[in-house]
């Protein structure tokens, strides 16, 4: 529209300024009206629609219509518009030329428009549908633990209640408080760091009933736990295996355990002797569910080493809290 006013002026400088504000009031109109017929009514009435011969159709007769309608304007102020400096009047086919050439560029910058909205709308749908979509796998890791723990669990109180075992209470109450824990205080993104380290412990000590005072283990924590920090049950899979798989009642290889806190990192350490009679030979999701939920909750803030040998089991992993 600037392009087409200096074209008027160049043509003609006995332009008056209030004739000026009423031209350009009235092309503005115009072609501000040109620009919204295309972008509320032809765009998605047609263009969106893959309508393409019809919204070309309408566009070009806008273009058209709108182009005499200018020349229109130009004629009701002929005398300052389509007079030129010489005081020739302005032909009409370069008055309408320029006409149309003005109608195009606000027909492309509501196209321009619409597609940069779209561009935007489109990047936020996308990243609303990604994070939905991660927060149902995260529901649904985090579904398979309770599980894939209660079996576990079940499995060694199983074992005490088949042996007539005097601790079995002792047992059912270690893990009715262990649940109670996964229930109703791990609907959190993050819990407090000690109280997750206590589930650890009530853990440990459930097993410790399982196998009597044949169970070694090695559970240290050192550090400043207080006001950090953890995603639930990260850490339990780990030592799950270690029982499951590792040799426990071995006093000369107990199961090592340490949780190192410091400076708002965590170092989590685990060893282990391998039970070599004693595979899955169904497989477990324990590991994959744990490293799946790693990278997706502390993308580029872990680091995991697993080292898996014909005797021994190793898990190293830091992390940022």
């Amino acid at each position: 529209m600037i392009a087409f006013f200096m074209f008027i002026a160049h043509n003609n400088s006995k332009l008056k300024t209030i004739d000026l504000f009423v031209t350009f009031v009235g092309y503005g109109a115009i072609n501000i009206s040109l620009f919204y017929l295309n972008y509320l009514i032809y765009i998605p009435n047609y263009l969106d629609k893959k309508q393409y011969g019809k919204y070309i159709l309408y566009v070009l007769l806008a273009v058209i219509g709108i182009g005499f309608l200018k020349y229109g304007v130009g004629w009701i102020f002929h005398e300052y518009i389509l007079t030129g400096r010489n005081g020739k009047t302005i032909n009409f086919a370069s008055y309408y030329i320029s006409a149309l050439f003005t109608s195009i560029i606000f027909i492309l910058l509501s196209l321009l428009l619409h597609f940069t909205v779209d561009w935007f709308l489109n990047e936020r749908i996308q990243r609303d549908l990604e994070n939905q979509r991660l927060t149902a796998e995260l529901a649904l890791l985090k579904s398979q633990i309770n599980p894939h723990f209660l079996f576990n669990s079940l499995n060694s109180i199983y074992s005490l209640a088949y042996q007539r075992a005097d601790n079995t209470p002792d047992a059912i109450l270690k893990l009715s408080e262990i649940m109670r824990y996964m229930l109703y205080e791990c609907n959190d993104n993050k819990v407090d760091l000690a109280k997750e380290l206590q589930y650890l412990q009530n853990f440990i000590d459930l097993q410790k009933i399982r196998f009597g005072e044949n169970c070694y283990v090695d559970f240290d924590v050192d550090g400043i736990i207080s006001k950090q920090r953890i995603v639930p049950l990260l850490l339990i899979s780990f030592i799950e295996n270690a029982f499951k798989h590792g040799v426990a009642n071995d006093p000369s290889s107990p199961i090592q355990l340490k949780i190192t806190v410091d400076d708002g990192s965590l170092q989590f350490y685990m060893h282990n002797k391998k039970h070599l009679h004693n595979r899955d030979t169904v497989g477990g999701i324990g590991l994959v569910n744990v490293k799946r939920r790693l990278k997706l909750l502390y993308p580029g803030q872990y680091h995991l080493n697993i080292t898996d040998t014909e005797y021994t089991y190793t898990c190293e992993l830091s992390l940022v809290l």
